[in-house]
């Protein structure tokens, strides 16, 4: 297949080391039989092929990028309970917080093998993210046979006093489940009040700062430089007694953005334990990971949360090339990243925490709870 031989030859050129996890043999082979089952697959079975293939090279930056045209309007969130509904259409608002206990009839732990043939999961927190961001794609979902068409899904569903309800969605068109207006939970938690690549809010009675860093990238009507250069005056007007960086939404980006706030933080009086808080989590990732290894290496932060799904030390630097006749994109990484030397896997916490639903409904923040007792 045309597909199947330009990325055999493509990959492992433009690729920084394709082959530090896979030998060249064991990838080839692995091409060659897809190449050789690839005649009875149709489009969405196709992807789910490259996704496994993907998933063998072991590099968290290269991966299949496919503009999805279709999107379940459904969101989910992971606590400790199980996978629960925390954004839905408006129609089905009523199932909102409920826990999924199937896909048409596939049992959660179920449905979990089979991403897993497809997600890496070497590091929980990896698949755990992309699991999130991956089940509501109807592509996906289909060739991994869960639902019999890329038209329609069922989800088995059970409220909070153990009733099961069923219902069935279809697709809308969207790349990004965010951009659907969808009614959700957890609305209430300070993390989630306001949309913005970084921003503050103080909470006077307690004497806490709170600094949102949710992309490391610049807004384009408020550099970074800007923000840095207001925080720290107002810092140094309200004194106040923590502060909290939370990166927990921060799938990366430009690393260097955030470096006027940790030479600054470095040198200031709430460089101290119990006073300087980093929030790290599942959707930490790539650049926002390099942020917060700098700051465990050179801060005395106290970190709070969940490993992070970005390794310490990873390959990257994406860059991304299109199948001749697909047109599906394949993401590649042209650059190693060594943030911290003999490291190896995810960033973990000083403190884990395990998020529950009833919390998350209820506007508590069990990291913020940690760092109150802290």
């Amino acid at each position: 297949m045309e597909d199947l031989e330009f990325l055999k030859k493509t990959l492992p050129d433009k690729h920084a080391n394709l082959f530090a996890k896979i030998d060249r043999s064991q990838f080839e082979n692995k091409v060659d039989q897809v190449s050789m089952r690839s005649n009875g697959f149709d489009l969405n079975r196709f992807i789910v092929e490259l996704f496994r293939l993907t998933k063998s090279i072991g590099d968290e930056h290269t991966f299949v990028e496919v503009d999805f045209t279709k999107i379940l309007p459904i969101q989910f969130g992971l606590f400790k309970e199980g996978i629960f509904i925390v954004g839905i259409d408006s129609a089905n608002a009523s199932v909102l917080n409920s826990k999924l206990e199937s896909i048409n009839g596939h049992p959660v732990s179920e449905v979990f093998a089979r991403f897993k043939e497809i997600i890496q999961d070497g590091n929980p927190a990896y698949f755990d993210d992309r699991l999130l961001q991956h089940l509501n794609n109807p592509v996906l979902l289909n060739g991994l046979e869960l639902i019999s068409s890329d038209s329609t899904a069922s989800f088995t569903l059970s409220d909070i006093h153990g009733q099961i309800q069923k219902i069935t969605l279809k697709p809308v068109a969207g790349k990004h489940v965010g951009k659907l207006n969808l009614a959700r939970s957890g609305g209430s938690l300070l993390s989630h009040k306001k949309k913005s690549n970084y921003w503050l809010d103080y909470n006077e009675d307690k004497k806490i700062l709170y600094f949102n860093y949710s992309e490391c990238r610049e807004h384009q009507q408020y550099p970074f430089a800007k923000f840095s250069e207001e925080l720290f005056p107002f810092i140094d007007k309200q004194k106040p007694e923590k502060i909290i960086l939370d990166l927990r939404y921060n799938s990366g980006g430009n690393s260097a953005i955030l470096d006027p706030f940790i030479r600054k933080i470095s040198a200031s009086y709430l460089n101290r334990k119990g006073k300087f808080f980093v929030l790290i989590g599942k959707r930490t990732f790539s650049s926002a990971v390099m942020n917060a290894v700098e700051l465990k290496r050179n801060s005395n932060a106290i970190f709070i949360g969940e490993p992070t799904s970005g390794n310490i030390n990873h390959y990257g630097e994406v860059r991304g090339f299109s199948l001749p006749k697909s047109k599906i994109v394949i993401a590649y990484s042209t650059k190693y990243w060594e943030s911290w030397k003999g490291k190896k896997g995810p960033l973990k916490p000083d403190i884990d925490v395990q998020y529950s639903i009833k919390n998350y409904v209820e506007g508590k923040d069990e990291a913020f709870m940690q760092v109150y007792k802290n």
